[in-house]
């Protein structure tokens, strides 16, 4: 199993400080959840049928024509390989490590291929996978670059899967009112912006016919009744996505900001901001030293939103200690 974020467990056992005195900003979530509404016993105590409201909901929210509720987006990120004989697969890199793990698992062919060089790999590859913005370097395509590249690859019975797990903050980037067409998928999450990542709830917007396929991969009861009622609460809720949106956009760049400050240049999005750094894994071992955690990578560093302002005078605490000037390229 791979290493993500959102693993504070191994931190308070590795460096035996408790929970509380922790700040966690390793998993890129909003660190403002949504309001939990008061859950009805009956979606407890019934099956959970595919809520149509639920759909409904989503579909308005998200601009798309057809969509499938699923346990987060990682469920379908692990059905989808099932749905296609073996393929050669360009995933862009570096991105969420699961996709290219996923499709390699179920006997495809895949390679990673940097940002600047994926359209130059379209002609040699059936499906293309791409976040979009991207996590961890925020990275993001034009939706007409993409739509290009979703139509080419339909012409030869590909794909194009279009991540946009981290995209609510910018809504006029997504495609996913292009979904009606064949091999065009599109992932979504209620995880990250609405920091219900506990929840499990995603959805797929795709052509018809490949959502049926991937409903009977993934098999009955897959989002909970609780899950599905807490979904359609936030979907709704205009004013708290609007409000928040705003709130996001203003914090993160007040962390682009703070990093800037000790000579970082980062990248990202409203949830997080990332930066190439010499020593990762030295750099992650030093703010852990401080109670702060963060993800690392081989390549990098990325910090999320601190939840108050005690967490950002924390951060900034950490990081003046922390940072060197050899620590930033």
């Amino acid at each position: 199993m791979l290493e993500h974020g959102g693993n504070l467990h191994d931190a308070i056992r590795r460096y035996q400080r408790p929970r509380e005195d922790w700040l966690d900003l390793s998993a890129g979530i909003n660190p403002q959840p949504y309001p939990i509404p008061a859950i009805a016993l009956d979606a407890w105590h019934r099956l959970p049928e595919p809520s149509t409201a639920l759909l409904d909901a989503a579909q308005s929210y998200y601009g798309a024509p057809q969509l499938l509720s699923v346990a987060g987006t990682q469920a379908a990120i692990q059905g989808l390989p099932r749905l296609r004989s073996r393929s050669r697969v360009v995933v862009a890199a570096s991105s969420y490590a699961e996709h290219a793990f996923q499709w390699g698992q179920a006997g495809h062919d895949v390679i990673e291929v940097p940002y600047a060089q994926l359209a130059s790999a379209m002609d040699d590859c059936d499906v293309v996978v791409v976040c979009n913005p991207n996590n961890p370097t925020g990275e993001c395509i034009a939706a007409e670059v993409l739509l290009r590249w979703a139509k080419k690859l339909a012409a030869k019975g590909g794909w194009l899967i279009v991540d946009e797990a981290f995209g609510d903050v910018t809504p006029e980037a997504s495609v996913a009112s292009h979904t009606g067409q064949s091999g065009l998928i599109v992932l979504r999450s209620v995880g990250k912006f609405f920091g219900l990542a506990g929840l499990r709830l995603g959805f797929v917007a795709a052509h018809p016919e490949l959502l049926m396929k991937l409903a009977d991969v993934l098999g009955p009861w897959t989002v909970s009744g609780p899950a599905q009622q807490i979904g359609l609460s936030a979907l709704l809720d205009r004013a708290w996505q609007l409000t928040m949106r705003e709130q996001l956009k203003n914090q993160g760049l007040r962390l682009q900001q703070l990093l800037a400050a000790y000579g970082v240049t980062s990248t990202g999005c409203a949830l997080y901001q990332y930066w190439q750094h010499a020593r990762p894994a030295e750099f992650a071992e030093q703010m852990a030293s401080h109670g702060v955690w963060i993800r690392h990578f081989n390549h990098g560093v990325r910090l999320g939103l601190p939840p108050d302002e005690v967490g950002w005078q924390r951060l900034q605490q950490a990081l003046a200690v922390s940072i060197t000037s050899q620590d930033i390229e």
